[in-house]
């Protein structure tokens, strides 16, 4: 091996942090945290208690039912966000109904930090989409260098370059004709 290589003495972390990025590049992460971080405080305040000195204020209120559902879906949400991001407009649209559902329900949506984590979080949800695939530059080298030639659509040669001719390419022609079978094969 060549002290050049990169890979084999690379620190874990750092490992790991890039397969984080990796991973996080590749769904709507921040849709998700925000989704999960909104359903923590409509879960949790209507069963909390406040401690003021020797004064307990209980917030439990009749419906602490229906916001331990409606926190539990939205974590379930953000979850689905993350691990199965194809439902993602689903997930965001079904975030943003329950966090709406959440101000009369729970406590003005978990004193509105719930309620405003997780429309934002339904929000980026519906408006993320996949990435392009960057395009490969090919055998050619970098997409910066210039191919000589001398015949018509070619490019001065200038420095760096190794001799290659570029050929225009005419598009290519399909085969319209139709076939005895209509184009299915004998099998089926």
């Amino acid at each position: 091996m060549s002290p050049e290589s990169t890979g084999q003495n690379e620190h874990y972390l750092r490992v790991f942090w890039r397969g984080f990025r990796t991973w996080r590049g590749n769904r709507p992460f921040w849709a998700g945290l925000f989704t999960m971080v909104g359903g923590l405080p409509i879960a949790y305040f209507p069963y909390a208690n406040m401690h003021l000195g020797n004064v307990t204020l209980a917030m439990s209120t009749t419906a602490g039912a229906g916001s331990l559902i409606i926190g539990i879906l939205l974590i379930t949400l953000g979850l689905t966000m993350w691990f199965h991001h194809i439902v993602r407009v689903f997930a965001g649209v079904a975030a943003i109904l329950l966090a709406l559902i959440s101000i009369p329900v729970a406590n003005i949506g978990g004193f509105l930090i719930g309620f405003l984590c997780a429309l934002l979080g339904g929000a980026l949800s519906i408006s993320w989409a996949p990435g392009e695939p960057k395009p490969d530059p090919g055998p050619a080298g970098a997409a910066g260098e210039k191919s000589e030639g001398t015949g018509p659509g070619t490019q001065e040669p200038g420095p760096g370059f190794h001799g290659t001719v570029a050929v225009p390419q005419q598009p290519e022609q399909y085969d319209t004709t139709v076939e005895v079978d209509g184009g299915r094969h004998r099998a089926g």
